[in-house]
């Protein structure tokens, strides 16, 4: 079945885009700017959202970078990026962590958005600090999300931790700064920032 990547170059289908070169099949890409190709009522069919990045395998359509990266490994099992089905605890624990939790807690920071104390309940993650404490410890003692070896929950929680490094929304510590470094030292990781890089310097301002 072909493989087709809907992205743009200034979004989170970098992610996607990396978690395809990990899984090492061949794919088709279709940069989208941002604005009225996303709103088309065609793309819009794919995704209601109007938003990247989106997955289109064959006759299903897959959207929300952590569920590209889980379907990719599980559709090419012999690529390794998931541990066997009795061993997943930790693989679904993190990726689940970092699309829910982590994610909010990030942008409700970015956003200078304080949850009052007696509130924390209310939301998924407690406290911004609580948050980057428990991503932090997890990654003290091992070099991968689900111990020795390398994931798909790697690819997406790994994004997150390059992405917060790289614009100062997570606090720099000898663990993630080093997570961060194994990470973007990966062949496919390489590649697919060499083709991101590339794709948004031909799209221009138009990627923006």
């Amino acid at each position: 079945m072909s493989l087709t990547l809907y992205s743009n170059p200034m979004s989170r289908g970098r992610i996607a885009r990396w978690m395809l070169e990990e899984a090492g099949r061949p794919y088709d890409i279709r940069m989208l700017p941002y604005g009225a190709a996303m709103q088309d009522g065609t793309y819009r069919q794919l995704n209601p959202m109007a938003k990247v990045p989106v997955l289109v395998h064959g006759d299903q359509v897959v959207t929300e970078c952590a569920a590209i990266c889980a379907y990719l490994a599980d559709a090419f099992p012999d690529a390794a990026l998931a541990p066997d089905p009795r061993d997943r605890a930790d693989y679904y624990r993190w990726l689940f962590f970092a699309a829910g939790p982590l994610e909010q807690a990030v942008t409700n920071h970015s956003l200078g958005v304080e949850v009052p104390e007696d509130r924390r309940g209310m939301v998924g993650y407690g406290s911004y600090d609580r948050t980057m404490q428990a991503l932090d410890t997890m990654l003290e003692d091992r070099p991968y999300i689900t111990g020795a070896d390398f994931s798909a929950a790697d690819v997406y929680v790994g994004a997150q931790v390059i992405w917060g490094l790289g614009f100062k929304t997570i606090p720099a510590t000898p663990a993630l700064e080093a997570y961060r470094d194994r990470l973007t030292a990966r062949p496919a990781f390489q590649r697919a920032k060499t083709l991101d890089d590339a794709a948004a310097e031909a799209m221009g301002p138009a990627a923006g």
